[in-house]
């Protein structure tokens, strides 16, 4: 007679996957809030709606993963931080909206569960949580194996927050003559890593623990830098309801992210010399011959975030960005036409 099989046998085993939550308990607990009315384990997560003086109030959502920024944390080893860039490329598109983040939940999959590095990731997640304001009230870690490959995974995030419909930020109101304010990134964020890796490791042979001439940091280092979260500097203007439009410059770079809040008729120019753009970028460009219209339809080139203000209000809008952000700069306007324009002046 055959040995009887278990599904620990097939490769799944739900033991390390009950232990992998044992050591996310306490990190997951600290972004709980008293409107967090569920704890892990449940089958869906409460949370339990203030709306304090909201008239219509909206929820705004937003889902991402991270991309091929993945592989370096495998080459590296290294899980701890991957989790922010998840928070990150979901929270940064809601606040674009106006919303105040409220929850968030997150789904790995990976072809066999290690409890420590389900911990290390989950851990950065909950950070990130933290910085973004937000509750991490749930997910999901998925053993497939069979359909992974060894010691890989993959990260997708889900959040949701909320804003007053007459506060909604969308862009509509912007004409001509209007101010854009870039906020920095901390790198490549999580954006053109295919051509990055294309460049640096397939070209130029690069390795991870390369050292590059004017980075304090090996080039893996420096291109895990986890993804900016902007929700302090959203914060600090969301009140006075003088920024008329907000930008995440992810995929696409500024080409096509920009334009997504622009009404039609009216165009961008970018002051080139008012961005100080990361040296990593220049590393790319120079190893890879790039084009500069490549380069800014593919990576943020330093900015991670635009706001747009009327000319009468950028400055009581960049004193409060100032006062959370001493790295903020005016970076160009609106103007008429269609499109954005890389200028140098």
């Amino acid at each position: 007679m055959d040995d009887k099989l278990t599904y620990k046998d097939a490769g799944v085993d739900t033991k390390e996957g009950e232990r992998a939550v044992s050591l996310i308990k306490e990190e997951v607990k600290k972004t709980f809030n008293k409107n967090v009315l569920t704890g892990l384990g449940s089958f869906g997560s409460l949370y339990q709606l203030e709306l304090g003086e909201m008239k219509e109030p909206v929820l705004v959502s937003g889902t991402d993963g991270i991309g091929t920024k993945l592989k370096l944390a495998f080459d590296m080893d290294k899980h701890d931080t991957i989790g922010q860039d998840c928070v990150a490329m979901c929270v940064n598109d809601i606040l674009c909206q106006g919303a105040k983040p409220l929850f968030f939940l997150d789904y790995i999959a990976t072809a066999k569960v290690e409890a420590e590095k389900i911990a290390e990731i989950v851990k950065g997640i909950a950070n990130a949580c933290v910085l973004a304001e937000c509750a991490l009230v749930g997910g999901e870690t998925a053993e497939m194996p069979g359909f992974y490959q060894a010691n890989e995974y993959d990260i997708a995030g889900f959040a949701v927050g909320i804003v007053d419909k007459s506060r909604i930020i969308n862009g509509e109101k912007i004409k001509s003559g209007d101010v854009v304010i870039g906020i920095p990134s901390s790198g490549l964020h999580s954006n053109g890593f295919s051509l990055a890796r294309k460049v640096l490791f397939e070209k130029m042979g690069y390795s991870t623990g390369e050292q590059i001439q004017g980075m304090n940091m090996t080039l893996g280092e420096r291109l895990l830098t986890p993804t900016n979260l902007y929700t302090k500097e959203c914060k600090a203007v969301f009140p006075d309801n003088k920024v008329l439009g907000i930008a995440h410059i992810t995929g696409g770079g500024f080409y096509e992210n920009i334009p997504r809040i622009i009404p039609k008729g009216l165009g961008v120019e970018i002051n080139k010399s008012k961005i100080s753009i990361p040296n990593i970028f220049e590393l790319i460009q120079k190893c890879g011959n790039i084009d500069e219209e490549e380069m800014f339809a593919t990576f943020n080139m330093g900015i991670g975030l635009i706001m747009v203000a009327r000319a009468e209000d950028v400055d009581a809008v960049m004193d409060r960005l100032l006062k959370v952000n001493n790295q903020v700069s005016i970076i160009g306007e609106i103007v008429k036409g269609s499109g954005v324009q890389i200028c140098q002046r």
